[in-house]
C-alpha cells in the first residue's frame, strides 16, 4: 500500500480551501494570515466515501523490489501560539510546495531508485508511482497550506513532517479499516508481510517507504545509509536484488484489519489469514500466527518469567564454576555501522568452528591428557569475518538420498574414504562421497546392527519405549542416521580430531551430531535425560580416572536406561581386552549397573553387552564401599554449562512427583502430555500454571507453524532437514514440526529458564549454550534458523554483529533464518542481514512486535580480514 491513506472524497473545510487560494495568490498574506489564526483548529474530515478510500488504497499500491518498514506520523498534532514558530513553519510550507511542484515537472526522477541509489523500477512500475506521487503531493500542497503549525523543530524536520503526516483519520485504526500508525516504532501496526507468489522471479513490494530522521531518538539506526534526509519519497530495492538468480518469486500482501476485505495482488497468490481476537482469557489461544502482545502473555515472549525453572546460569554459577565467558564487554545497543565483511583467515578455512580452532589458546594448554585440546577454547571476541565457501560447492542432496551420498565438494576430504572405507564408513564415488551405512561394528549394515540389539534385549523397543539416545563417538553417525527409520532421535557427538571431518560428513547427510568430546568438563545436557546410551569402538577410556567419564554418563542416562556397549573387550581375548573387561566389570558393578545381556552380532562378527542403571538407591545403599562415592547433596547434577567433571554419583530421586521417578509416557503420547512432574502449584514461563504453560504453548506453536510458517511464508520444506530452535523453551515449535521430514535442535540458552529437561521429557532433544560465543558446529550445518526473541535479549549482554556473523557461519546457502522480536530489532537484523546480501523474503510488523524472514545467499566477501583480527565493533 502506499506510505499514507489519502481519501480523493475528503474535502478540506470552507476556511482550508480560502488559506489555500490565500497562499498561492501572496506568500506574504499567508503569514499574516496564519499569524492572525495561530489558534485556529481545522475542523475533522468528512469520514464518509469509504468505498473511495479503498479505491486509492488500491491505486496507490506500488510495486518495487524492497520491504521497508514504513515511517510512521505523528500521532497529535502539537498546537503553538508562538507567532515565530507559525511564521518559519509557512516557510517551510512553502518550500514544500515548491518541492512538490519540481518533483512534479521532473516527472518524479528519483523515484526508480533505491536507498543506496541502485535498481531501478520498470517503466510501467514509474508511471505507476508518477500517479500516485502527484495524488500525493496534490493532498500535500492541501494539507500544507491549511494545516496550522505548533512545533518549533528544525528546517529539515518540519519538513519531513510536513511531507509525511496523514490527515487525522488515519492516525490510529480509521474507521474503514485501514492500519494506523505509530512514531515510536516506524511501522504500520495494521502489519506488512511478503508471501509466496507463483511463477515470478522478483520480490514485490506494496508500500512505498521514506528515509525519516527520528527525532525521539528512539529508533534503531540501519547499516544502511540513508538515502535523502529530507523525506522524499523513494522506492528502495530489496537487498539490492544484486542476487536476483536466487529470487524465489513473491508477492506483497498487506494486512490493514479484521474488518477490511482482503485483494489478491495477483493470480493464484496466497493469502494469509489473521483473525484477530481480543479480551480473550488466559488459557485460550489467539487464533493468529503472529504474537499480539496486547493479547496474550504466551505471545509476547519479550516478558517471559522464569517460573519455578532455575536458570542453567544460575545452576552452573551455584556449583562455584566459572562459564565459559562471563558476559562479554557489555556494548552499546546501537550495531547499527557500516559493515565491511570480510573472509576470516584462519587455518581451517572453510571448516572454521571459533571455539575449536583457536590455535593460540591450544598452544597455552598445560596438558592435553584429557583432551583438553578438543574441548571449547572461545576467542576473547567473537569472530564477525565470514567463513569461505569450499570450492565447487553446490546445493546440499535432500533427505533421504543425502544420507546415503553427499556432494563431494561440499566437504572435500577423503582421509576418512582412506582409513575407513574398508569398514563402510565412506568411499569416494565420483562426484560423491557414498555412505554404504557402515561402521566398525557394523561393517554389514547400521540397520541389522540396529535390529540386532532389540533382538537380544526387546524391552529396549525402538521408537516405543526408546525414544531419546546419545551415541558416544559417533564417526559419521550412520547409526544416529538408521534410527531414523525407528522413530529414534539420536544426538551423535564426537570431537574435532584425526578422523576428518566425521561430524561434518553427518551434518551434510541431515543427520543430528554436534563436535564435542568427554574430556575434563560435563557435557551440555541435563541429568537424567537419556532413555539409552550407545557406543561403539567410541575410543573413551571408561574405566580411567576412577571411572569419571562413566560417572558423567551415569549422571545423564535415565534412571531403568540401557548403556549399549560394543567394542573388542567384550569379545576378544587380547591381553589388553581382558584386562579392560576385567576393569570395567568392577566399576559397572560398584556403580550397581548390572549386565542384562552379552552377545554376539553373528553377521558382523562383533560382540555387544548391555548395562542397565539402577532405578532407585537401595543398591546404592547395600554397598560395602562408598566407590565411586556419592556426590556431595550440594552438587547439583542439572549444572551443566562449564562444569569440571567429578568421580562421584548422585542419589536418585525417590518422590514420585520428581523428575526421574519415572519413566516417560511411551512414545509418541510422551510428545503431547505434560511431563508427570509438572504440577498446577508450579509456576510456568508464561505465568501459567506449568501443565497449562505446557499445553498452550504446544496448541500456540502447533497454529504458528501450521498457518504461517508451512503454508504462509513460502518456504519449501522439501528442502529443508536441519533445523534448529535458537532459543527453545518447552520444545513446543519442534513438536508442531513432528509431521515434516525434518529435526531440531532445541538450544535453551544458559540463561533463560531451565526447560530443557522438558525437551528430552517429551522425546526430543537439544542442548545448553551461550549465544555470547561460537556453536559447536561445523559450517553450512543447518537449513533453518528460528530465533525467537532471542538477539533482544542477547544484546542486552553481547554484541548482535558476531552472533549474525554466527548464525551466517551455521546456514547452509539458500538456508533460511526466522526471527520473530520487536520492531527495533527486527529492524537491526535486516539491515545486517541486507549487509550480507541476505533475500528478505518476509517482513510483518504488528503492535510493535515483528516477524522476519531471510535466505542467505551464496555471496562471499572477496577481501580477506588481517589475521587475528575481526571486525571493529561500536
Amino acid at each position: 500500500m502506499a506510505l499514507f491513506e489519502r481519501n480523493p472524497g475528503r474535502r478540506p473545510s470552507n476556511s482550508y480551501s480560502t488559506a489555500t487560494f490565500v497562499v498561492f495568490v501572496a506568500l506574504v498574506l499567508v503569514g499574516v494570515w496564519m499569524l492572525s489564526s495561530s489558534t485556529f483548529t481545522p475542523a475533522s474530515l468528512p469520514s464518509e466515501n469509504k468505498s473511495e478510500t479503498n479505491e486509492v488504497s488500491e491505486t496507490e499500491s506500488i510495486v518495487t523490489t524492497d520491504e521497508q518498514p514504513a515511517v510512521e506520523p505523528t500521532n497529535t498534532r502539537q498546537e503553538d501560539t508562538n507567532p515565530d514558530a507559525n511564521t518559519e513553519s509557512s516557510s517551510n510550507e512553502t518550500e514544500n510546495k515548491m518541492e512538490s511542484e519540481n518533483k512534479r515537472e521532473n516527472g518524479n526522477e528519483n523515484e526508480g531508485e533505491n536507498g543506496n541509489g541502485n535498481d531501478s523500477v520498470s517503466s510501467d512500475e514509474q508511471k505507476g508511482t508518477q500517479k500516485v506521487t502527484e495524488k500525493s503531493d496534490e493532498k500535500i500542497e492541501e494539507e500544507n497550506s491549511s494545516k496550522p503549525s505548533g512545533d518549533t523543530k528544525s528546517e529539515s524536520e518540519s519538513k519531513a513532517d510536513t511531507e509525511n503526516k496523514p490527515s487525522e483519520e488515519v492516525k490510529g485504526q480509521s474507521e474503514n479499516g485501514m492500519p494506523k500508525f505509530d512514531d515510536e516504532t516506524g511501522k504500520t501496526e495494521g502489519g506488512e508481510l511478503v508471501t509466496p507468489g507463483e511463477g515470478t522471479q522478483e520480490l514485490i513490494s506494496q508500500n512505498k517507504t521514506t528515509e525519516l530522521e527520528n527525532s525521539s531518538g528512539n529508533s534503531t539506526e540501519s547499516f544502511n545509509e540513508k538515502s535523502d534526509e529530507r523525506g522524499s519519497e523513494q522506492i528502495t530495492s530489496n537487498d539490492e536484488t544484486n542476487n536476483s538468480e536466487n529470487d524465489k518469486g513473491f508477492t506483497t500482501e498487506t494486512i490493514t484489519s479484521e474488518n477490511q476485505s482482503e485483494t489478491n495482488t495477483g493470480s493464484g497468490q496466497e493469502k494469509v489469514e489473521q483473525e484477530l481476537t481480543s479480551g480473550q482469557n488466559n488459557t485460550d489461544i489467539p487464533m493468529e500466527s503472529f504474537p499480539n502482545a496486547a493479547q496474550s502473555e504466551l505471545l509476547n515472549e519479550t516478558s517471559t518469567q522464569n517460573g519455578t525453572f532455575s536458570t542453567q546460569a544460575a545452576e552452573s554459577r551455584n556449583q562455584k564454576e566459572v562459564r565459559a565467558t562471563s558476559a562479554n564487554k557489555k556494548g552499546s545497543k546501537d550495531d547499527a555501522v557500516a559493515v565491511t565483511w570480510k573472509l576470516c583467515n584462519t587455518s581451517a578455512g572453510a571448516d572454521y568452528i571459533p571455539c575449536l580452532d583457536n590455535v593460540a589458546a591450544i598452544k597455552k594448554l598445560r596438558t592435553t591428557r584429557h583432551y583438553e585440546h578438543r574441548e571449547r577454547h572461545c576467542p576473547d571476541e567473537s569472530p564477525t569475518c565470514l567463513v569461505p565457501l569450499p570450492e565447487g560447492y553446490k546445493k546440499s542432496i535432500e533427505w533421504p538420498h543425502s544420507r546415503d551420498k553427499i556432494w563431494y565438494h561440499n566437504v572435500p576430504h577423503t582421509l576418512l574414504a582412506d582409513v575407513k572405507g574398508h569398514q563402510n564408513w565412506v568411499k569416494v564415488s565420483g562426484e560423491y562421497l557414498s555412505f554404504p551405512g557402515g561402521g566398525t561394528q557394523f561393517i554389514k549394515g547400521a540397520l541389522h546392527y540396529i535390529d540386532n540389539i532389540q533382538e537380544s534385549l526387546p524391552d529396549i523397543a525402538w521408537g516405543n519405549k526408546t525414544r531419546v539416545v546419545l551415541d558416544v563417538g559417533c564417526g559419521v553417525a550412520s547409526f544416529g542416521g538408521f534410527l531414523f527409520e525407528r522413530d529414534v532421535l539420536t544426538m551423535s557427538f564426537a570431537p574435532k580430531d584425526e578422523h576428518e571431518a566425521q561430524v561434518q560428513f553427518a551434518l551434510e547427510r541431515g543427520i543430528p551430531a554436534i563436535s564435542a568430546v568427554m574430556g575434563t568438563k560435563r557435557l551440555p545436557y541435563p541429568s537424567l535425560s537419556f532413555d539409552v546410551i550407545h557406543c561403539a569402538r567410541c575410543r573413551v577410556p571408561w574405566h580411567v580416572d576412577g571411572g569419571m567419564l562413566l560417572l558423567e554418563l551415569n549422571r545423564l542416562l535415565r534412571p531403568g536406561g540401557y548403556f549399549v556397549w560394543s567394542a573388542t573387550p567384550v569379545y576378544q581375548s587380547l591381553p589388553e581386552d581382558v584386562e579392560i573387561w576385567q576393569a570395567m566389570s568392577d566399576l559397572m558393578k560398584a556403580m550397581c549397573w548390572k549386565i542384562v545381556i552379552k552377545t554376539k552380532d553373528t553377521l558382523n562378527k562383533v560382540g555387544l553387552a548391555i548395562y542397565q542403571k539402577p532405578s532407585d538407591n537401595k543398591c546404592y545403599d547395600k554397598r560395602k564401599e562408598n566407590s565411586p562415592p556419592m556426590c556431595q547433596e550440594s552438587d547439583d547434577p542439572n549444572a551443566a554449562w562449564n562444569i569440571s567433571l567429578q568421580a562421584c554419583m548422585h542419589k536418585l530421586p525417590v518422590d514420585p512427583n520428581l523428575r526421574g521417578s519415572k519413566w516417560p509416557e511411551q512414545w509418541p503420547k510422551r510428545l503431547v502430555k505434560a511431563p508427570y512432574w509438572l504440577n498446577e502449584s508450579q509456576t510456568g514461563v508464561y505465568g501459567k500454571p506449568a501443565p497449562k504453560d505446557f499445553e498452550a504453548d504446544y496448541a500456540h506453536w502447533k497454529h504458528v507453524v501450521n498457518s504461517s510458517y508451512i503454508n504462509g511464508m513460502g518456504i519449501d520444506w522439501s528442502h529443508i532437514r536441519n533445523v534448529m530452535d535458537m532459543r527453545a523453551v518447552y520444545g513446543g515449535f519442534a513438536a508442531a514440526l513432528r509431521d515434516m521430514k525434518v529435526w531440531v535442535m532445541n538450544v535453551v540458552p544458559i540463561d533463560s529458564p531451565d526447560t530443557l529437561p522438558v525437551i528430552y521429557e517429551r522425546g526430543l532433544f537439544g542442548m545448553y549454550h551461550n549465544w555470547c560465543e561460537s556453536f559447536s558446529t561445523y559450517p553450512r550445518s543447518y537449513d533453518l534458523l528460528h530465533a525467537d526473541h532471542l538477539f533482544s535479549r542477547i544484546k542486552k549482554k553481547c554484541k548482535i554483529l558476531p552472533l549474525m556473523a554466527e548464525v551466517d557461519r551455521m546456514l547452509r546457502p539458500e538456508g533460511k533464518l526466522i526471527v520473530r522480536d520487536n520492531l527495533e530489532t527486527i529492524n537491526e537484523i535486516e539491515s545486517i542481514a541486507k549487509s550480507l546480501k541476505y533475500e528478505v523474503r518476509m517482513t510483518y510488523t504488528k503492535e510493535k512486535q515483528g516477524l522476519l524472514c531471510v535466505q542467505k545467499t551464496a555471496w562471499r566477501p572477496t577481501e580477506v580480514e588481517v589475521e587475528n583480527s575481526t571486525l571493529p565493533l561500536p
